[in-house]
């Protein structure tokens, strides 16, 4: 086993899921029930379920496609929501609140 990329991949996703809607809903269930440790089990489990998942997903894409493709259709991809987010977002929502 690589224990650099075991510790990188756990500091990353560890970091990455600080203050994440999973934590917080984890939170407030905790805080309503009795069983803190079903909260916890149940909040673990879906949570390695997802990254298994992902994980296993994430294996299969890099088996059909050359890395070189990968890394192109990801550029793309984040270029296009760069693209989006500076210049096509400039109208309020409708649930924001108008400040006089």
């Amino acid at each position: 086993m690589d224990w650099h990329l075991l510790g990188l991949s756990f500091i990353t996703v560890f970091l990455s899921e600080l203050g994440d809607k999973s934590q917080l809903a984890a939170i407030a269930l905790s805080g309503r029930s009795n069983s803190r440790r079903a909260v916890f089990f149940g909040a673990a489990g879906a949570l390695l379920l997802t990254s298994l998942l992902g994980s296993l997903a994430g294996g299969a894409v890099a088996q059909l496609l050359p890395t070189r493709l990968l890394k192109a259709i990801a550029s793309v991809g984040f270029a296009i929501l760069a693209a989006r987010l500076l210049l096509f977002n400039n109208e309020p929502s409708a649930d924001s609140e108008q400040i006089p």
